[in-house]
């Protein structure tokens, strides 16, 4: 995500830390450059301003802190300013003092709104909490199917509502209500009519369905591909429904990003999640400070941490440390880690997180190869307990029979295990055995 402008704003942090002394000139100079690159990544023109301005007159008026020169406090500045645009700090999901929490979600159609009804629901149940789905749409009987079959999927549970026609409004809405109740689910996470496009009927039912319900949290599901489109109808629901959140998708497949750094300016309303895939898991809690910092390259460390430690066993990762302090790390162990980190997502994805300066320059765009990562574990499942365990024992027709059973080609075996005695050889270095005896 944000490729296209990170990639811009990059160059505009490697210009400032060129520079001995910020002057006016050379703020000057920095500005056009983020300006540029904002705007590509269609980033409102109002915002823009505002943004530029305000490091203006930051940069030029503000005593450089202790421990840092003049171009790293422009830099600072950036990157608080652009936290700022983002939402200034995360802001989590309300739940009601009394259950149920009544989560509202709206938005157009197609912008992912019933799926994200499911994230939202696994996102929650990880909290300890027992949430229910349901659908309200006063025009459409089928629009309950989807959300059904998503809840079947994840295991949570559905509540039908009665179809329009067959009962009021009010009736619907205390029905579910008292079911939720009844069943001590909370949330209770709500899917609501979508139109193409905003009109007068769609904001008139979505104000009574918000009206029945009183919910603790009406978010704002938008589709971050559709650029300004995405602003434009948020800043619609926020005047005609009200919002107190937003949740923007797709983010995963948007390299200009400019709707994330608008939107908030537009309605007034925090980001407290984004989508970054199609499957259940692929929420994630929305941190501006956090996003400011991967924008400009400066990496998102804290993020992958809490993605290692969802996925990882402590026991298992500390003696994985104690094998390399002691060169005692194998092909199976190898193999282990592989698995683990394909857990947390692809490579390309962790790798992003890594800051892009330093020994992590150029990672963040690296292009890998995910598939040759499933090659190299079916490689080592072909081989034997002992040769995992002492790769010298692999002479040519051992790796001949690897290649066989393995179903690859014989200079793939050589290639891991030539990468493999590369990594042995690398841990040997000072540096990553300090790290590592951090570690202990």
């Amino acid at each position: 995500m944000f490729e296209q402008l990170s990639g811009r704003l990059e160059k505009m942090v490697r210009f400032l830390r060129g520079e001995v002394k910020v002057t006016e000139k050379n703020i000057a100079e920095a500005l056009k450059m983020m300006r540029l690159a904002l705007l590509e990544a269609d980033v409102n023109y109002k915002v823009v301003k505002d943004f530029e301005g305000r490091i203006r007159e930051r940069a030029l008026g503000e005593e450089v802190l202790s421990g840092l020169n003049p171009a790293q406090q422009v830099i600072k500045i950036v990157r608080d300013e652009m936290a700022s645009i983002l939402g200034g700090a995360q802001k989590p999901l309300q739940f009601a003092g009394r259950p149920p929490s009544v989560f509202m979600l709206v938005g157009l159609q197609g912008s992912g709104k019933t799926t994200t009804c499911g994230k939202l629901a696994r996102w929650v149940s990880g909290l300890g909490r027992h949430p229910v789905l349901a659908s309200i749409d006063l025009k459409r009987p089928a629009a309950q199917d989807q959300l059904r079959t998503i809840a079947a999927g994840l295991g949570f549970p559905f509540f039908e509502t009665t179809p329009a026609g067959k009962a009021s409004p009010e009736r619907a809405a205390r029905e579910l209500l008292a079911h939720a109740v009844n069943r001590g689910l909370d949330p209770l996470i709500v899917d609501t009519a979508g139109r193409l496009h905003v009109d007068d009927e769609l904001m008139d039912e979505l104000r009574l369905v918000k009206g029945l319900l009183d919910p603790v949290e009406v978010i704002y599901v938008g589709d971050a591909m559709t650029g300004q489109d995405a602003v434009r109808s948020a800043k619609a629901f926020e005047e005609r429904v009200g919002l107190t959140a937003v949740i923007l998708t797709k983010l995963d497949g948007d390299a200009r990003g400019g709707a994330a750094l608008s939107i908030v300016a537009a309605t007034g309303r925090p980001i407290k999640f984004i989508g970054v895939g199609e499957k259940p898991d692929k929420l994630e809690v929305f941190h501006p400070e956090r996003m400011a910092s991967r924008i400009l390259g400066m990496g998102d460390v804290l993020s992958l941490i809490e993605k290692a430690q969802d996925q990882a066993d402590i026991a298992e990762a500390e003696e994985m440390a104690r094998k390399l302090r002691k060169q005692e790390f194998t092909l199976e162990d190898f193999k282990k880690q592989v698995v683990q980190m394909r857990k947390m997502g692809s490579l390309s994805e962790l790798l992003g997180h890594l800051p892009q300066a330093g020994p992590f320059k150029g990672l963040g765009k690296a292009q890998i190869d995910e598939s040759k990562m499933a090659r190299f574990t079916a490689i080592i499942d072909s081989m034997t307990p002992e040769e995992r365990a002492d790769p010298r024992l692999l002479n040519g027709s051992r790796r001949a029979r690897i290649a066989r059973g393995s179903g690859r080609p014989v200079h793939e075996v050589n290639q891991l295990v030539k990468q493999f005695q590369e990594m042995r050889k690398m841990m040997k270095s000072d540096s990553v055995r300090k790290l590592l005896d951090g570690l202990k």
